[in-house]
């Protein structure tokens, strides 16, 4: 299955023919802190139910496109994108994609049990098609964009053409989807600005006792206010 620019994209039909991973269990889950349905402690399932919900609240749409960035690395921003992703995929009526676009420090494969494969960078370079860049995952309704080959030099790739018609092609896969766009921090690099033109909703994460008043509101300066839905503070006690 090939896909040119300008195309659809259907995402039920990567499910034609794939092998589709075994479902996480609930101890894998919490060894990868996951956040599912059956977890001992509900609270951090219910918080980032409640930051679905929120979020969903404010969509312009069915289908929305959501960034995640930290305000500096190790704040906790692929975290918070994968677990948002996680609750939004336990909702049976939608689906997310969950997109790896930290190309400096990729980790999404990683969480979810992926092996290496093409991703973001070997579309974005033109040596793979959108449908070979799309995998299934171990959570039901959750699939995901791998980086791919990391890139430091990454800003003109996340400002290109292709980028906007893969994150485009994403939001318009099936009804009720969520793409999950996690970002590089935006202390490291610019990427997180870039990428944020092609969101809905702009989600900053900083971290508990780590992130100054002073950084979180300078990070936040890089986002356009009407789309910054807000902070995320991470590893709250």
């Amino acid at each position: 299955m090939s896909l040119s620019l300008g195309e659809r994209f259907a995402l039920p039909a990567l499910s034609s023919g794939r092998p589709l991973p075994t479902p996480f269990n609930p101890a894998q889950r919490r060894a990868r802190r996951i956040v599912g349905h059956d977890m001992p402690d509900p609270r951090p399932a219910d918080a980032f139910r409640d930051l679905r919900t929120q979020l969903l609240a404010r969509a312009p749409s069915e289908s929305m496109v959501v960034l995640v960035a930290s305000v500096r690395r190790g704040s906790g921003g692929s975290f918070v994108a994968t677990n948002l992703a996680a609750a939004i995929a336990m909702d049976e009526s939608r689906s997310a994609i969950l997109v790896d676009g930290n190309l400096r420090s990729p980790v999404l494969h990683e969480r979810l049990g992926q092996e290496a494969g093409p991703g973001l960078v070997d579309f974005l370079e033109g040596r793979a098609e959108l449908p070979a860049i799309v995998h299934p995952t171990a959570l039901p309704r959750l699939w995901l964009v791998p980086a791919g080959a990391r890139r430091e030099a990454s800003g003109e790739l996340l400002s290109s053409a292709r980028m906007r018609h893969l994150v485009e092609a994403l939001r318009t896969s099936g009804e009720r989807v969520t793409v999950v766009l996690d970002s590089a921090a935006v202390a490291s690099a610019p990427d997180a600005r870039i990428a944020s033109q092609f969101a809905d909703l702009s989600v900053l994460v900083a971290g508990y006792g780590r992130d100054t008043a002073a950084a979180v509101a300078d990070a936040g300066a890089v986002f356009d206010p009407a789309r910054l839905a807000g902070v995320v503070f991470n590893k709250v006690p």
